[in-house]
């Protein structure tokens, strides 16, 4: 089986299994409680958060342990529409956000919240333009991805930021696909608010982490007491929290060469799969892409019935996380691209285990299944 479907999730490394193991069974105390059983947990959560911290260069005060993107994601936004409730109503996302930004926003909107979804251009860029106009006095955040799950579009928010700083807007950014595949620096990017999901860089599922700059406001939608400084209440995961900790730091080990690298066989599989069908077309361009994300279609050819003749190919014909249902894909659609080659669109992501062979033996398969349709 040849696995390449990486955005969707990878699989727990083996390092970051045998940490998570070593804290169910000998870390499992309550990290709230005196004793040393309590203090051994505690320990091991905080060396977790230090990890985190350091793989996004933030202090780890500013880190808050989730259970993945989704609620990073809601914790931010519906957490500062409440915060800001009697004073601004008006926020801005894109057209091509996770529907764990997207569905939070609609929310608001039928709440009686004003919010702008601002378009991309056909790399599936945001217009800055539009965003910076879209900007007005009741504007209190911004949340645009640091890179979209299905295309791999990494967008300019270094720009954003700065935009937002002079209109005194937060920024919020969904780095669920972009932690632990390429550098990612708050201090550089110069968000207020950053989203990160362990199982998209070894970790389980179930665990996440959520960036607050120290200073930044910050509103509940959860009470309880007051782990986490208070803003994700609820007795800590102290297992998942290690692991995460421990997927953060072997991201960092080799993140320039294992970029490089998975850039590089990317480019391989691109070029096997134009050889052996030239009419096929791809979304984005390499240079503002993850290197790990390939993203193209087979004008008239429906990327189901593709997919479903390379019995051992793992890929994907849009986000694994949105409806399995027949559609144009809303970042296809954003991105102004056709029906015909949007329903032909596969979305090939690479990690970590991808080898040379994997990528040849693909291309083997799609050649195969090519000649037949």
């Amino acid at each position: 089986m040849i696995y390449l479907d990486y955005n969707a999730t990878t699989p727990v490394d083996k390092r970051v299994a045998l940490a998570m193991e070593e804290a169910l069974l000998e870390k499992w105390g309550n990290p709230s409680s005196g004793h040393p059983l309590g203090a051994k947990a505690k320990d091991a959560l905080e060396r977790a958060r230090g990890s985190v911290s350091s793989l996004i260069n933030a202090d780890p005060e500013e880190i808050v342990f989730t259970s993945g993107g989704t609620e990073s994601n809601n914790l931010v936004i519906l957490g500062l529409a409440a915060h800001f409730r009697s004073q601004k109503k008006h926020l801005i996302t894109s057209k091509i956000e996770h529907p764990s930004v997207m569905n939070p926003c609609l929310h608001l909107l039928e709440q009686g919240w004003k919010v702008s979804f601002v378009s991309v251009d056909r790399q599936g860029i945001v217009k800055l333009d539009e965003l910076e106009e879209a900007v007005t006095d009741q504007t209190f955040l911004v949340t645009i991805m640091l890179a979209n799950n299905e295309t791999g579009a990494l967008q300019p928010i270094k720009e954003i930021a700065s935009m937002c700083a002079r209109r005194g807007v937060l920024l919020h950014s969904d780095a669920a696909q972009a932690v632990g595949k390429i550098s990612v620096d708050v201090q550089k990017l110069g968000v207020n608010y950053l989203t990160v999901a362990g199982h998209k860089f070894y970790a389980p599922k179930g665990i996440g982490a959520l960036f607050i700059k120290q200073g930044s406001p910050f509103g509940n939608i959860m009470f309880g007491a007051g782990q986490e400084h208070g803003k994700r209440p609820g007795t800590e995961p102290v297992p998942g929290a290690v692991a995460l900790g421990a997927a953060a730091e072997l991201a960092a080990s080799d993140l320039p060469v294992e970029e490089k690298r998975q850039r590089s066989l990317r480019e391989r599989l691109f070029e096997g799969i134009k050889a052996v069908y030239p009419k096929v077309v791809r979304h984005g361009r390499p240079d503002k892409t993850l290197p790990n994300t390939l993203s193209i279609a087979f004008p008239g050819i429906m990327a189901s019935e593709l997919l479903s003749k390379m019995k051992n190919l793992c890929a994907s014909t849009g986000a694994a996380c949105h409806d399995r249902s027949v559609a144009v894909s809303h970042v296809l659609a954003a991105m102004g691209v056709n029906q015909d080659v949007a329903l032909g669109t596969i979305r090939l992501s690479l990690g970590r285990y991808t080898t040379q062979a994997h990528i040849d033996e693909a291309v083997h398969l799609f050649e195969a299944a090519l000649g037949s349709s």
